[in-house]
């Protein structure tokens, strides 16, 4: 029996704490066999990524004890291949391993020399194509099987590689590459190669030829049909993304989906997989993104038909990483709701029992009905444009409490990216202490078609924190908030944003909680990452040309305007927001008097994954918002 209590709001009892939270299990990506019969998933344990497999829906097995398995390409990501009773998959140090699923050790099969990602057997099973960066350089290379012989390069001289792919009789390859400025998702080229494997060493290509490119036009995840006649992939070029189809004989293009939603998601990570073939090829199966909530989808290539499928009994809205059983054609994938955490959930119509559950990511021990679901919601731009988010209110099963609820606007990052209706751990620890949360898509958001991603283009710092602010008012102008106690939160490029806030619309927030912001753009474009190099040229404008407008548009540099509560929290070693960005900005407010918390962890990157982390990051960010928020 539930017992409903009346305590103030942000100070409901929760069932989520800091420590469950630091529990639960990461699950980032599942892929089948060649068997059709054992699965492999990848979960995130603490700082461990652990491969681990399944026979026949058995018990699942660890398959890596010592070895954490984690690609570390950019953002990472294409941790991993299943082919033919063996697994290949890259270690945090770099290497490629390969691994038999039955029994034994790994064992490496490259040098340790820079970073890899993406491996991909080719059929016939003697040769890895991975994608690799070191030194400043990117490219795809190759190594045969059993790793005996040294690995060569395969292709290079684009600045970046992503989704490598076989044609079925291996003599040909697909990839897409891009260069610098510009970012996968503003423009792209898909390519496709002719291999000589005849000489007795490794595939030479022979031959390159551009199938699609063009300015921008954003294009993905090329995958061969199981015959060999046909590539797919992904392109924005409609203003969403939509599935195309290329006919290798006729050479022409032609769209399978006409869509007004997206079914690729913006390639932040290697291995995104948003659709998948059937094994016989006679229909494409494809997730599809509407406003942050996603459905299954298939079609049938003959026909022209296509409809949505039935995933009951759970809602689920957000799914990711579809594959296809090669054998009898079930599916598998991630999948979660706002009151599900992430499964690994196989599918198939013709099973008595159509959805099943391989593996949880945590205990599913809180009733639905004490958490919250997020609504779709809207407001309108100063410039009359309509702007989005997810707005969750307050969960559990209690009787009313006086008043209106402080809330929370959360600032996703990227900021090309979106707040989906996935499972929000983070949404529901404030729901659930009486919090209103809101998730604010704001302009360059995905998911709402390419031109309001676009928006943002040289304007970053300017609409996505008037659309943080407009959140605000939207909540307080609709009596969901009290207007005293509104909170703003963000991480990487959504911690830019809340620090741009706060020296823009002083007093708008009560408080504000900052994870590894950027505070100064000038240092930012001099040290993040070769994946992100020139990603302020689209965002804000080239160097040194627009110099103004990074001093214009860098916190630090305004920083005595900051009068608000804030909390910094970042991680020591990350390389994508270096810890100077938080230490300069937290100095200033030092000198300043600004109250103010500093939280550094240590062995933490961009985001927290050690279980210490997550438990002592949930607990200072609840004791700082009762201070300056609850009973201020």
């Amino acid at each position: 029996m539930t017992v409903k209590t009346t305590s103030p709001f942000g100070l409901w009892p929760s069932p989520i704490t800091p420590a469950s939270l630091a529990q639960s299990l990461r699950l980032s990506d599942v892929a089948w066999d060649s068997d059709g019969e054992t699965l492999v998933w990848l979960e995130g344990r603490a700082d461990q990524g652990v491969l681990v497999c399944s026979w026949r829906g058995q018990a699942p097995r660890d398959l890596t004890s010592t070895l954490s398995v984690r690609a570390r390409v950019g953002y990472g990501g294409g941790d991993y291949a299943v082919a033919n009773g063996v697994v290949y998959f890259v270690a945090q140090e770099g290497r490629l391993y390969r691994q038999s699923l039955a029994s034994g050790e790994a064992q490496p099969i490259t040098p340790q020399f820079g970073h890899m990602a993406s491996p991909t057997p080719s059929p016939d099973g003697r040769w890895v194509v991975y994608v690799y960066t070191h030194e400043g350089e990117d490219g795809l290379g190759i190594v045969d099987a059993t790793g005996k012989a040294w690995p060569q390069k395969l292709m290079c001289g684009h600045d970046f590689y992503m989704h490598p792919c076989w044609h079925p009789d291996g003599t040909r390859m697909a990839w897409i590459s891009w260069d610098h400025p510009n970012m996968p998702w503003d423009s792209a080229t898909l390519k496709t190669a002719y291999l000589d494997t005849t000489a007795q060493g490794p595939p030479i290509v022979t031959q390159v030829e551009t199938l699609a490119e063009g300015p921008d036009i954003a294009l993905s995840e090329p995958r061969f049909s199981p015959s060999g006649s046909t590539l797919a992939y992904l392109s924005d070029e409609s203003g969403w993304s939509n599935l195309y189809l290329y006919d290798l004989q006729t050479r022409t293009h032609r769209p399978l989906t006409s869509n007004q939603a997206d079914i690729g998601r913006p390639a932040w990570v290697q291995g995104i997989r948003s659709y998948a073939f059937s094994p016989g090829g006679r229909h494409i199966y494809t997730i599809r993104s509407d406003a942050g909530f996603d459905s299954l989808w298939i079609y049938d290539l003959s026909s022209g038909q296509a409809r949505e499928l039935d995933l009951l009994p759970v809602d689920y809205t957000n799914l990711s990483q579809i594959a296809v059983d090669p054998v009898r054609g079930r599916l598998v994938f991630l999948a979660s709701s706002s009151t599900t955490s992430p499964q690994v959930v196989s599918y198939s119509s013709e099973e008595e029992i159509p959805v099943r559950v391989h593996r949880r990511s945590t205990g599913e021990t809180i009733p639905s009905a004490d958490l919250s679901k997020p609504q779709p919601v809207s407001w309108a731009a100063g410039d009359g444009t309509t702007v989005h988010g997810l707005y969750y209110p307050p969960a559990g099963s209690r009787s009313p409490t006086a008043g209106l609820p402080p809330a929370v606007i959360s600032v996703h990052g990227g900021p090309t990216g979106q707040a989906s209706a996935a499972y929000n751990p983070r949404a529901q620890f404030f729901a659930t202490r009486g919090y209103a949360y809101l998730d604010a898509n704001y302009r360059g958001s995905t998911g709402y078609g390419k031109r309001y991603m676009a928006a943002l283009r040289s304007m970053w710092g300017i609409l996505d924190v008037e659309d943080a602010v407009g959140a605000a008012h939207y909540l307080v102008e609709a009596r969901l908030v009290d207007p005293e106690r509104l909170v703003i939160m963000g991480g990487s490029a959504g911690g830019y944003t809340v620090l741009q806030t706060l020296v823009t619309h002083p007093g708008v927030f009560k408080a504000a909680l900052c994870m590894y912001g950027i505070s100064n753009l000038f240092t930012l474009a001099a040290d993040t990452h070769k994946f992100e190099a020139r990603y302020l040229d689209s965002l804000i404008g080239p160097l040194p040309q627009d110099s103004a407008l990074y001093r214009d548009r860098s916190p630090i540099f305004h920083a005595s305007k900051i009068v608000d509560p804030i909390a910094v929290f970042q991680g020591e070693i990350d390389r994508v927001v270096p810890k100077a960005q938080s230490e300069t900005i937290v100095a200033s407010l030092r000198r300043q008097g600004i109250p103010h918390e500093y939280h550094v962890y240590e062995g933490e990157g961009h985001g927290w994954r050690k279980k210490e982390t997550i438990e002592a990051f949930y607990k200072a960010v609840e004791a700082f918002l009762r201070q300056h928020v609850i009973f201020a």
